[in-house]
């Protein structure tokens, strides 16, 4: 078994008790459904610069630089939280409000407005 000395980030894991497992486990499938969301968006901004499509060059351009800017984002913020609710879970404090759900909706439909107007 690896020691919580060994393990990193430490700034996470020495701190507190070993939690259930399987809170841990429902932790690190919350970041890999956050790391698949940025994939998405890394995914569709590279699609949109590759394809031909017909709107505006700049805009595709734009686009499809947002996209993989959010894609960046959402991937670091999905290590981040991981982070943070780990740490709160090893010292059995209340787990930490992300408001990366509004943040993410909201760019989502941002990037489906402006592409819907770029498309028209």
């Amino acid at each position: 078994m690896t020691s919580p000395n060994t393990r990193w980030p430490k700034r996470v894991y020495q701190e507190g008790t070993e939690p259930d497992p399987r809170f841990s486990l429902a932790n690190e499938r919350t970041f890999l459904a956050w790391i698949r969301t940025g994939l998405a968006f890394i995914a569709g901004g590279i699609a949109l610069n590759a394809f031909s499509v017909s709107i505006d060059p700049t805009m595709k351009k734009w686009l499809s630089i947002v996209a993989l800017g959010l894609g960046a984002l959402i991937s670091l913020w999905a290590w981040l939280s991981w982070a943070r609710v780990e740490r709160a879970m090893r010292t059995r404090q209340p787990l930490p409000h992300s408001p990366a759900l509004i943040l993410l909706s909201g760019a989502v439909l941002g990037v489906a407005v402006v592409a819907a107007i770029a498309f028209l």
